[in-house]
């Protein structure tokens, strides 16, 4: 089989890789570990990519490194049979962690621009990255029951949305075995063991908007002699509430979020400029086009109508493409997910989040199939369901609290994997 077409599921191929998984749990909760307490911010994953690195070639698999930045590439051929690439990504957040474990991140590292902040893994890319470790070891040790060419790719920079395409950029194409089909998974805040495949939109596309307004600036007492950014940014900010409210059909999905707005030294001083900061949400092409179109529209408009020395300057920056799984793809990965976890697998519908990974298979030109496993401690999201306060209760990713629970998170992380490949090996 070298075709996604005909690909069928194959739970026994994948029970009989997965008989070898109570022997590795000791090693894989220690890389977990490991690099929960040694996180590295975007563009900076030196030591978690070397560690990557190293178990790869332990366990035999070809291994390219330094691809794009830090990302590292594992290439594992076992007789004929289909490509199947998935992907973790590595990189963790300039957050300070709160979770009181007793393997908390206590690191802090320079940023971007040079300023010393806190960084912790909470958003989980070290769940994901012990994960795929994990299934690379099953797989390279149970050569037998499967026959393909398996691909782990780790990629860095997926927060701030470059790690996918510098690495495209930097020749991937070229680098491993053109796959059949691409996938990847991502810890997310529902209940730990239940996986979550989901068709066609899964993740929003995601733009951030900077706008520079222009005003004319003069002492507080003189407020006739200016034009005031701050009132013309806020006049803005306002408007910009009626974007979804009144310009998205109530059936489409939008979001509007003004992140941030400065401008201005002091108090008796008016500014001669303000600065937003917007991001924007969509399932749909057509809508983020009429948004973003009218975020512009509205910029400008206000600052004519405040008689603006000039137009704001308005940079499009922080792009995510759309999440949307292939249908087949994901027909036959919900059908094997089902065989083998049964009720555990619950399609928890889209999800607001935002993604880079598409922008692989894309490049690649193959089908790719996107989903969520849980990490929240069953009895603790039952008990805040219960009550009705799993927005309170339950911290999300990117939150300082955000923990996934080692089990069964990562067994079933990595079980998905198998589970995932093995059904594109499956009759090979």
């Amino acid at each position: 089989m070298s075709t996604t077409e005909n690909a069928t599921p194959d739970d026994g191929a994948a029970q009989r890789i997965l008989r070898g998984q109570d022997g590795i749990t000791d090693w894989q909760h220690g890389l977990y570990r490991s690099f929960h307490q040694h996180p590295e911010l975007s563009n900076q994953e030196v030591e978690t990519a070397a560690r990557v690195a190293k178990e790869l070639t332990g366990l035999g698999y070809a291994v390219t490194e330094k691809i794009g930045t830090t990302g590292v590439v594992g290439v594992l051929a076992n007789g004929d049979g289909p490509v199947v690439l998935m992907r973790a990504d590595m990189d963790a957040l300039p957050v300070k962690e709160d979770t009181g474990l007793d393997y908390a991140s206590t690191v802090t590292a320079k940023d971007a621009d040079g300023n010393e902040v806190p960084v912790a893994h909470a958003c989980g890319h070290d769940v994901h990255v012990a994960c795929l470790l994990g299934a690379s070891r099953l797989l390279a040790e149970s050569k037998d029951a499967w026959s393909g060419t398996f691909v782990a790719l780790f990629q860095p920079a997926e927060e701030d949305a470059t790690g996918a395409k510098e690495m495209v950029d930097d020749k991937l194409a070229d680098t491993i075995p053109h796959p059949d089909v691409a996938f990847a998974q991502h810890v997310l805040a529902f209940t730990s063991g239940v996986v979550s495949p989901h068709a066609g939109p899964f993740l929003s596309s995601a733009d951030s908007i900077r706008i520079t307004v222009h005003g004319r600036g003069a002492h507080g007492s003189m407020p006739q002699l200016s034009v005031d950014p701050v009132v013309l940014a806020s006049s803005i900010v306002m408007r910009l509430q009626t974007v979804v409210a009144r310009e998205v059909a109530p059936g489409d999905f939008a979001v509007v979020t003004i992140g941030r707005i400065s401008g201005g030294t002091k108090s008796n001083i008016i500014a001669d400029r303000a600065v937003l900061e917007l991001n924007v949400r969509t399932f749909d092409t057509a809508v983020r086009e009429h948004v973003l179109g009218a975020i512009t529209r509205i910029a400008v408009a206000e600052s004519q109508a405040s008689d603006a020395p000039e137009d704001p300057d308005i940079e499009m920056f922080d792009h995510y493409p759309l999440t949307e799984n292939d249908e087949d793809t994901t027909a036959r990965l919900t059908a094997a997910f089902t065989a083998h976890f049964g009720d555990a697998v619950d399609d928890q519908g889209r999800q607001s989040a935002s993604e880079d990974f598409s922008d692989i298979p894309r490049a690649l030109g193959v089908p790719y199939s996107y989903w969520g496993i849980g990490g929240i401690d069953p009895q603790t999201y039952a008990a805040a369901e219960k009550k009705g306060t799993v927005n309170q209760d339950i911290p999300a990713n990117h939150s300082p609290q955000f923990a996934p629970v080692m089990e069964p998170t990562l067994s079933t992380g990595t079980a998905a994997i198998v589970v995932a490949a093995t059904t594109w090996f499956a009759g090979s």
